[in-house]
């Protein structure tokens, strides 16, 4: 064993010799792999072994299809067979609603280059003959899924890196991990220690143990889960002889169960409701190439409903019950990246879908590690989306919740009740008799709408306008022509301050830092000139020789933002930053009376001449110390009011008692998105997201190209100068009883003209057939995440004169101006095309109208907030 190398991957699972692999073929090839027993000893070895491309995020629903893609060319490098069975798969939709849920994702799929489609439940039968149609209303097929086998390439992965020069380490337990001050990382071990310059946590069961060594405490938890093998199925002999194909797999979610063939039985797995977590506080180490205890009574409701579903499988004696523990994040997604607060010390764990998401997890944590940047949007399995109040008893809930939930509908105003309240302002007992209803911001309970007096305060969960429709427009429209009032405590807050400070943030954001006492609008970029962040600095003036400035941005990436503000602080303590969370709150009045109602709460002069648009102001508000930004999210005359939390209702009960005169109105975050699409404005991790560029975002007004060398600069320089090959629109749709709610298709009548966009998606599949084994479908494509982003997959996919070009990123209903909207990217060459008839929004798979309205619905010259 090397006592010095570049990186030391702690755990022998799938991930861990996929990020090894990966490492290695970037170039590190000075990297060692150690596993405390033998590669597999986790959940690897015991794993179904299933894989397919679909996810409900599509940044990892691409990464999936690149680990689909690898196993043909890791078989090749490694000599090591994979056991790939691309065998193709249906899921299956007993009700309408579930229906709805196929056709988002076969929709989401034409915008990503996947060829799914919707087929009938007789089609499915014809695949997979021990299924009875009568249950079902659709299927959606889906020819990238299959499965493998689980050793085998997991030692494929550990064969191709030590072909690249990676050393693997076996038997041989990290037992304490120490920092130098010159940031070089011990990994000590039981056979001694090795020295290195980045950490990689691939611990898997043991992944929580890793990160305590270092402070962290992860949130993940393992889950105990179980599936069957049969006896000898007659049929599926009989099918496999008469086709020459084995039978594909099957997604049942009445029954929360996956099937597919196991030689010559099948293998069936099931997601139950009564779930079981393992080992909740602490993993043992002792733990190894071990089974649970199987408890088919847990799992017996399941298996009812499958029995009743594919009573081929009924008459199947049970061979085997595997019940073996794999890991979860509170959203099901892994955690991957830097962890904020250390310096080289990663994460790729909690990958509960290993053979799905194991090669692309490498492949993007590989790219973070090397170059600097994953290389795609990997938002949604970034580890540092989780605060820090996803503590070990929150982590431990919202698994159980999730892991229960794996086959349920999620629908879009579905708020999800485990582990709540996490977080309360000072006001959430007073939302709460309001008949707000309430919403998790990163944790925190934040009031997304209200309930008329005597209703009860709760969603209508649906895919379509639900019961909150009518009364978000009263709030929208009562604070468009009054005035509203609204909790904001769910932004991030940051001070940066120290006499280095302005310099600090001309070299991180794109706009110039402002005067004292005024406030800017500013993205930042990474160095490769992608959009990683969306702010509003106010400049609080200079004391004791230190400036100080106050930010504000998505509270959903507090500390992806801090890690990278922290990773670019000066070394000369020149420039200090704090992170406020839930140690500041704000409150926010809109609308046309909101000038008149802060001047009755105040003593200082609150005139438009006095207190300008983009003004900032520290002030006693309703007689408590507040400061005072004079804009507003709504794209009306507004303020944002920000205190400590002592003040809060305070302040609020002032705002409440001087408004009403001018008959003001509580309202949610639902009617504040909704007035912000009337602007026109964008979103951070919708609209705004690192795989678009400042001008393809519409970012170009708070781009200072020529102010100075600020990060990615150089990247959006050649942007501007090429032009962007996308841009973000915003558009009317003629929806009906749906509006968009993101990541659906935008159509073009445009035939076969080319508008520049980049590689078509490529890649492999598998053939659907019928019960006599005749081909239906020809091979398949898949995306490429080689290519540029989501621009990767955009032309190609056609219907006559008609096709995809780009993508929804967020939308809804914008009940002042009466539209359904909807932002998204198109084509450069398309964005400022206002044109009827040429383009169409897929909306729970039928295409309405939508064209493009370049300038907003609502005060279009700005005049409104300007006052």
């Amino acid at each position: 064993m090397k006592s010095h190398v570049k990186a030391v991957v702690i755990g022998g699972g799938v991930v861990g010799c996929s990020v090894l692999y990966h490492l290695a073929r970037a170039g590190w090839t000075d990297v060692m792999l150690i596993e405390r027993s033998e590669l597999t000893s986790g959940s690897s070895w015991h794993a179904a072994g299933g894989f397919h491309t679909l996810n409900g995020d599509p940044n990892v629903a691409k990464l999936q299809a690149y680990t689909v893609q690898l196993y043909k060319e890791l078989e090749e490098i490694s000599g090591q067979s994979c056991g790939l069975h691309l065998t193709g798969g249906a899921m299956v939709a007993d009700s309408p609603e579930r229906m709805d849920f196929l056709r988002l994702a076969h929709a989401k799929g034409r915008y990503l280059g996947m060829d799914t489609e919707l087929i009938t439940p007789s089609e499915v039968k014809a695949m997979f003959p021990l299924m009875d149609e009568k249950n079902f209303v659709g299927a959606m097929w889906d020819p990238v899924e299959g499965h493998l086998d689980p050793s085998g390439t997991t030692h494929a992965y550990a064969k191709a890196a030590q072909k690249l020069g990676a050393e693997i380490v076996l038997r041989n337990p990290v037992t304490e991990l120490t920092q130098d001050a010159d940031g070089t990382w011990n990994v000590v071990t039981v056979n001694g220690t090795v020295r290195c310059e980045h950490v990689v946590n691939c611990g898997g069961l043991w992944a929580r143990e890793v990160g305590r060594m270092v402070g962290v405490e992860l949130p993940l938890l393992a889950m105990e889960h179980m599936y069957l093998l049969t006896e000898d199925i007659p049929e599926v002999m009989e099918f496999n002889k008469s086709t020459g194909r084995e039978m594909i797999g099957v997604m049942d979610f009445k029954g929360e169960i996956y099937t597919r063939q196991e030689r010559n039985g099948v293998l069936l797995g099931t997601y139950e409701k009564a779930c079981k977590p393992w080992s909740p506080v602490n993993t043992p180490w002792d733990f190894g190439h071990e089974l649970l205890q199987p408890d088919i009574d847990r799992i017996a409701p399941s298996l009812e409903v499958g029995f009743r579903h594919f009573p081929g499988i009924e008459k199947a004696g049970i061979k085997q019950i595997i019940n073996g523990p794999f890991t979860f994040a509170p959203d099901g997604n892994p955690l991957v990246g830097p962890v904020q607060g250390l310096t080289n010390f990663w994460c790729a764990c909690a990958v509960m879908a290993g053979f799905s998401q194991g090669g692309g997890v490498g492949l993007a944590l590989s790219n973070w590690m090397v170059n600097g940047d994953p290389g795609f949007d990997v938002w949604g399995m970034d580890v540092a989306r989780f605060g820090e109040w996803a503590t070990l008893r929150y982590t431990n809930a919202k698994v159980r919740e999730n892991y229960s939930r794996r086959f349920s509908i999620r629908f879009p105003n579905e708020e999800l009740p485990a582990a709540r309240p996490a977080q309360t302002t000072p006001l959430y007992d007073t939302m709460v008799s309001q008949n707000a209803v309430m919403g998790d911001s990163w944790g925190l309970e934040t009031p997304l709408w209200f309930a008329p007096e005597g209703t009860e305060p709760k969603d209508d969960v649906s895919y379509r306008r639900s019961n909150d429709f009518v009364h978000v427009g009263n709030e929208v429209r009562a604070t468009r022509e009054r005035v509203g009032v609204t909790e904001i405590a769910n932004f991030a807050k940051y001070e940066v301050s120290g006499s280095g400070a302005r310099a600090f943030l001309d070299r991180l954001m794109t706009n110039r830092m402002p005067k004292p006492g005024r406030i800017v609008l500013t993205p930042m970029l990474n160095e490769f000139g992608k959009l990683i962040g969306d702010f509003t600095i106010a400049n609080m003036g200079t004391k004791s020789g230190s400036e100080r400035f106050m930010i504000w941005g998505s509270a959903a990436a507090q500390k992806y933002h801090m890690r990278w503000f922290e990773a670019r602080l000066p070394k000369d303590g020149s420039v200090s930053i704090h992170r406020f969370d839930q140690t500041l709150v704000g409150l926010a009045i809109a609308g046309p009376n909101s000038q008149a109602l802060l001047a009755k709460l105040t003593d200082v002069d609150v005139s438009s001449s006095a207190f300008r648009f983009m003004d900032f102001r520290e002030m006693a508000v309703g007689g408590a110390p507040c400061m005072v930004n004079r804009i507003s999210y709504t794209g009306d005359l507004g303020y944002e009011i920000w205190m400590q939390p002592a003040y809060e209702r305070l302040v609020y009960a002032a705002i409440k008692q001087a408004g009403e005169e001018f008959g003001i109105v509580d309202f949610g975050m639902r009617a504040l998105l909704s007035t912000r699409l009337e602007k026109n404005f964008p979103t951070w991790y919708r609209e705004l997201r690192p795989i678009y560029g400042p001008f393809e975002g519409g970012m170009d007004r708070f781009i200072k190209l020529e102010k100075n060398d600020f990060i990615g600069r150089e990247a959006a320089a050649k942007e501007f100068a090429d032009g962007p090959k996308l841009r973000r629109v915003s558009m009317i749709v003629d929806a009906v009883d749906a509006d968009v709610m993101g990541d659906e298709p935008i159509w073009a009548k445009i035939g076969d003209t080319d508008y520049g966009t980049v590689d078509k998606p490529h890649g492999y599949g598998a053939p659907r057939f019928d019960s006599t084994g005749a081909a239906i479908q020809a091979t398949v494509k898949s995306p490429s995440p080689e290519t540029d982003g989501d621009a990767s997959a955009v032309l190609g996919l056609r219907d006559g004169d008609w096709r995809v070009v780009g993508w929804v990123t967020s939308g809804g209903y914008a009940h002042y101006v009466e539209k359904s909207l909807a932002q998204g990217y198109v084509p450069a060459a398309l964005a400022d095309d206002e044109s009827e008839g040429l383009f169409e929004v897929e909306i729970l798979g039928k295409r309405c109208k939508a064209r493009i309205n370049v300038e907003p619905l609502f005060d279009p010259t700005g005049e409104k907030m300007r006052g």
